[in-house]
């Protein structure tokens, strides 16, 4: 009888481990295809290979590879070599690809110089701001109008007030368009808007008359664009517009009005000092009436005790008595016949 050669257990034991496990890499390796192999051929297909090593690497560093393909798609078919790595590298900073790549071919497209570096830059700057790179872009582009003052302000116009004291309304368009250069830390439009009034402000206060504001309503915007405005913003100014320019109130009138009324209350309490004055001065002669009284009633009750005195020292006599009593009772009598007299 033939016999087969017996094969030791191990060896069958680590054959069957290899095979596990190469079953297994295969498993994974098909599942990675599978996964990528769409991505794969829509980059190859567009001119714009991305490997599959390097979609496994975005994978595991947390990176949506259809996005960075997709932007690396746009940009190539738009003549704009990127590589995956300066995509991958501006995500994770937690910049807008897409947009970041649309400003970049819009800027190529106007022969704007931009780079990509200072375009990443421009979107990670405007995160958060309510703008972003593709506006900016576009604002070097279509040149943007700005209101003076802000109709979300509240305010309809700025005001100012000429030398002769007539207030001056006016309302203003500045026409900007971005300055790329200087967009990453520049102030923007509140500065706009904030300068440009106050030139507005200045230059009708420097008026001699509100009618040579209204005769000439295009100093203001001449004065304003010689003053610089856009010196530390991201725009550039190309205009200064008045959209419109009306007359407001008289405030130098309500000023002399309120100054004349100040004035009068001045004058109105002085005169309130003076009468109190005088009363509590009338008030002090009352009293020095009724002291100077009092020693008058004090002086005539001295009278009888000296008569009483003058009978007792035989200074005075009786008959002296009766004659001083006929003479007072004729004064009076004639006190009373005058005083009668004088009420007919």
């Amino acid at each position: 009888m033939n016999t087969l050669p017996l094969i030791p257990l191990a060896l069958v034991g680590w054959q069957i481990g290899v095979a596990a496990i190469l079953g297994l890499c295969l498993l994974i390796l098909g599942f990675v295809f599978v996964a990528y192999i769409g991505i794969f051929v829509k980059s190859w297909l567009a001119g714009a290979t991305v490997g599959f090593p390097t979609l496994i690497a975005m994978r595991l560093r947390g990176v949506p590879a259809s996005l960075i393909v997709d932007a690396r798609i746009t940009a190539v078919k738009a003549g704009i070599l990127l590589s995956t790595d300066e995509l991958e590298a501006h995500y994770l900073a937690e910049g807008n690809v897409v947009q970041t790549v649309q400003a970049l071919i819009a800027a190529d497209k106007a022969n704007i110089r931009l780079d990509w570096q200072r375009a990443c830059a421009i979107d990670l700057a405007t995160k958060g701001t309510g703008k972003s790179v593709l506006e900016a872009v576009r604002t070097s582009i279509n040149p943007k109008v700005i209101e003076c003052p802000n109709p979300e302000s509240g305010r309809r116009s700025i005001d100012g007030v000429a030398k002769d004291g007539i207030q001056v309304k006016a309302r203003a368009r500045v026409t900007v368009r971005s300055n790329l250069d200087n967009y990453v830390g520049s102030a923007l439009e509140e500065t706009i808007i904030a300068r440009v009034g106050e030139g507005i402000v200045t230059t009708i206060g420097s008026a001699d008359s509100y009618k040579d504001v209204l005769e000439s309503p295009d100093k203001i915007s001449k004065v304003v664009l010689e003053r610089g405005l856009d010196v530390g913003t991201a725009f550039e100014i190309l205009s200064i517009d008045i959209a419109d320019v009306d007359v407001g109130e008289n405030i130098g009138a309500k000023l002399q009005e309120s100054q004349a009324e100040a004035d009068k209350n001045v004058a109105q309490a002085k005169a309130e000092m003076r009468r109190a004055a005088a009363v509590a001065l009338e008030q002090e002669m009352k009293a020095k009436v009724e002291e100077m009284s009092a020693k008058v009633v004090e002086a005539e009750a001295q009278v009888p005790l000296a008569l009483a005195e003058a009978f007792r020292s035989g200074n005075l006599g009786v008959m002296d008595y009766y004659r001083l009593n006929n003479i007072k009772a004729d004064t009076d009598m004639r006190d009373s016949i005058s005083k009668g007299g004088e009420n007919k």
